[in-house]
């Protein structure tokens, strides 16, 4: 969601400057690209940032330093959404210290996680993730992997976060899996109920949710959250030391991790994808995929051409 606040700070005189010289050339006549959330008509910059595993540090400050750079250069190259969960250890407290030491929450669109049974379970743990995050209320509250929970643990879920959303201290609710094998059961849900999120894993190298998940998302006016879009760098290792193809600069492409990225992002049922990282410069250099050209059609076929016929993919 881009706020007031967000916009004056991305414009403003040493700000703006030092964003300037963060982007590719291409970047710098162009903005960040903006995705429509259809239950509301709001519109969310298409590059998030995920926090599994790489946010999960504790409180080392050696470590907190270049995660603290992450999230400072995210915002000032345009970034809105960071995806969270208690699942994922400390990553919702390093999170919201992160937040309060640069003092961006008003900048960001904050999702997390419930990931428990029962209500008072759960009205406890989305208690306890807004303590952690440091807000009274959330953009987005998803069902963890909504796979692993029956239809009556689905339904009670379901429940608490309408009444949080009408209530006003949530603004959207979804669902979420990382599981191919979950996404018939994530289909089901997208037809039987009334969602304004669903993230699913997609990627270059697994197609699936093209075939019926993503379509029937867009039918139904629901926003997609891609997760696993390099599926915890399989990606990187299947290229190896391979140069990114020559044409990938018809779509503004300079690097593998942007060659993935905007594979997903040229699907216009994708709202926003979330690539998780510890290291400033490969949040730039995720970033740089929210900038320029997008592959059309014909591009894109030629890049699964391309990704297919490497040994091992």
């Amino acid at each position: 969601m881009i706020t007031r606040r967000y916009l004056l700070k991305l414009c403003a005189g040493a700000g703006a400057t030092l964003l300037f010289k963060k982007l590719p050339a291409f970047a710098q006549s162009s903005s960040m690209l903006l995705r429509e959330i259809p239950s509301s008509g709001a519109m969310l910059p298409a590059v998030g940032l995920g926090t599994a595993r790489t946010f999960n540090v504790g409180t080392d400050e050696d470590v907190l330093s270049p995660l603290r750079e992450v999230m400072r250069l995210f915002i000032e190259m345009g970034g809105t959404l960071i995806d969270t969960a208690p699942a994922y250890g400390s990553s919702e407290e390093v999170t919201g210290g992160l937040i309060r030491d640069l003092d961006v929450l008003d900048d960001l669109f904050l999702a997390t996680k419930v990931s428990t049974r029962g209500r008072d379970q759960a009205i406890e743990q989305m208690r306890n993730s807004m303590r952690l995050l440091g807000s009274e209320s959330l953009e987005l509250m998803q069902i963890h992997n909504v796979q692993r929970y029956d239809s009556d643990d689905v339904a009670t879920l379901l429940a608490i976060l309408r009444e949080w959303k009408a209530a006003g201290r949530l603004r959207y609710i979804g669902i979420t899996t990382s599981s191919l094998r979950a996404h018939e059961r994530v289909s089901q849900l997208l037809q039987a109920e009334t969602l304004d999120f669903v993230q699913v894993n997609y990627s270059i190298g697994t197609r699936q949710a093209e075939e019926r998940l993503l379509p029937l998302a867009a039918d139904r006016g629901v926003a997609v959250i891609v997760n696993r879009p390099y599926e915890r760098a399989r990606l990187f290792r299947a290229v190896g030391e391979r140069a990114v193809p020559d044409w990938a600069a018809d779509f503004d492409c300079d690097s593998w991790g942007q060659f993935f990225l905007k594979y997903i992002l040229s699907n216009p049922a994708v709202t926003c994808v979330i690539p998780a990282t510890t290291k400033p410069h490969h949040l730039q250099d995720n970033m740089g995929a929210g900038y320029g050209r997008l592959p059309d059609g014909a591009a894109r076929d030629r890049m699964v051409e391309f990704f297919d016929a490497i040994p091992g993919t």
